[in-house]
C-alpha cells in the first residue's frame, strides 16, 4: 500500500508518522466551499470528501488520505481567521464557553472511498483580551479552524475540559485513521 497524505498541515504529518505509517505528501488544489444549508456535523466530512474527489485517479495500491476540521459554536462554523482582528473575535467568542470540533477524514482507494467524522467538545476558561492578543501575536493561528491549536499555549493554558479525542481536536482522528487503514491493508 502506498499511502498519500493530501495535507500541508505539519500536525497531520506528525500524527500520521507517529502512527507508524510511511506516506508521501501530495498537494490538492480544491476550492473549499460548503453548500449553503449543510448541517454543521456534515461539513468536515463534506470538505474532506471534496478534496479526495478533486485528486487525480489513483492507481492500484495507492491510498489517499484527506481531512478537514471544522470548529462550531452557537450553530455557526468558525473557519480559519482572515486576519488578526478576525482571530481575536473568534477567540473572544470561544472564551468561557464550550464548542464543538468536527474532523472529517476520507480514505480513498481505486474503487472505494471511506468517509467518517469524529466530534469532540472543548471548554475554554475565560480568555482575556491581553491573552488573546498574546496568543495571536506569538502563535499566528491563521491556518487553524477556530483560531487556535490545542497543542499550543492557548490549549495548554485555557482549555478546562474536553470530551472526545485530543487528536480529533488537533486535526486528525488518529483512532479512525489507524482502524480504517489497517482494515484496507488486510483486504
Amino acid at each position: 500500500m502506498k499511502l498519500l497524505l493530501a495535507s500541508q498541515s505539519p500536525r497531520r504529518k506528525e500524527l500520521l508518522s507517529s502512527l507508524g505509517f510511511d506516506f508521501e505528501v501530495v498537494k490538492i488544489d480544491c476550492e473549499e466551499i460548503l453548500p449553503q444549508h449543510i448541517k454543521i456535523e456534515e461539513a468536515a466530512a463534506y470538505l474532506s470528501e471534496l478534496k479526495a474527489d478533486t485528486f487525480r485517479s489513483l492507481t492500484d495500491g495507492e491510498v489517499l488520505l484527506t481531512a478537514d476540521t471544522v470548529v462550531a459554536i452557537d450553530n455557526q462554523i468558525l473557519g480559519k481567521p482572515t486576519d488578526a482582528d478576525n482571530a481575536f473575535a473568534m477567540l473572544r467568542n470561544l472564551s468561557g464557553r464550550t464548542h464543538q470540533v468536527y474532523t472529517g477524514i476520507s480514505i480513498k482507494t481505486v474503487d472505494k472511498i471511506y468517509t467518517q467524522t469524529d466530534v469532540a467538545e472543548v471548554t475554554f476558561d475565560e480568555i482575556t483580551d491581553d491573552e488573546a492578543a498574546f496568543y495571536i501575536q506569538n502563535y499566528k493561528p491563521f491556518d487553524k479552524a477556530g483560531s487556535y491549536g490545542i497543542q499550543e499555549w492557548l490549549g495548554m493554558a485555557k482549555i478546562t475540559k474536553m470530551n472526545g479525542s485530543f487528536y480529533t481536536i488537533m486535526g486528525l482522528p488518529t483512532h479512525l485513521v489507524y482502524k480504517t487503514l489497517k482494515e484496507i491493508s488486510e483486504v
